[in-house]
């Protein structure tokens, strides 16, 4: 069992208040889940407005294969939020 995993720390621009950045963070979480099939979930910097860490993960027989799914998330991220991607992990462990 392989188990690829994610881990994006990122800018939010125009955000007030911690409700709009929950609501965000939800409809990136969301979006990751529906398209990707993965698990996901806000790790860090929870009370931050500017900045949020959310990490994601992806169970599969194959290290390519779930680490193809993850590069194929972070395009989606990159491409259709307006938000500033300051570090990204990826990484595969085999259980």
């Amino acid at each position: 069992m392989i188990v690829s995993m994610i881990q994006l720390i990122f800018e939010l621009h125009g955000i007030e208040s911690i409700k709009e950045k929950r609501r965000v963070i939800r409809s990136i979480k969301d979006k990751l889940q529906r398209r990707f099939h993965m698990s996901a979930a806000e790790v860090d910097l929870q009370d931050s407005l500017g900045f949020a860490q959310i990490g994601g993960a992806l169970v599969s027989n194959s290290r390519s294969f779930g680490e193809s799914v993850l590069y194929k998330a972070l395009e989606m991220i990159e491409k259709d939020l307006p938000l500033r991607i300051h570090d990204i992990r990826i990484h595969s462990e085999e259980f």
